[in-house]
């Protein structure tokens, strides 16, 4: 018996530790694919926080996600408020192949990256 019991403590254990909000829908964020080539990234990045209309100023020097200073971090973050914004209204998470959804919260020290149901 005290078998059964563990697995079913482990069982809990893993539906609770699953990124689901309160309507029991996986949370889910838009970031950069690890594969894809800086350029390709730093264009993703131009377009999200020009004409995508991305709010980028968190990854400006002095901020609490420019750290780390990569175009891979920068742009996880920039196609992430991107999609949060406007996955509701058409947006995805594309950005022409550079990016990638993950249900893994990419927030990390003081940078928090949003998600919106």
């Amino acid at each position: 018996m005290p078998k059964a019991l563990l697995k079913i403590v482990l069982c809990l254990l893993f539906l609770v530790s699953t990124g689901t909000n309160s309507a029991g829908e996986f949370e889910q964020w838009c970031i950069a694919d690890e594969q894809t080539p800086e350029d390709e990234l730093q264009a993703g990045i131009d377009w999200a926080c020009g004409e995508g209309g991305a709010d980028c100023s968190k990854i400006q020097a002095n901020k609490p996600c420019y750290l780390p200073n990569t175009a891979r971090d920068h742009a996880s973050y920039a196609f992430n408020d991107y999609y949060q914004k406007f996955k509701n209204n058409g947006g995805t998470c594309y950005f022409n192949g550079a990016a990638m959804i993950t249900e893994l919260d990419p927030s990390h020290n003081s940078c928090h990256y949003d998600f919106i149901p």
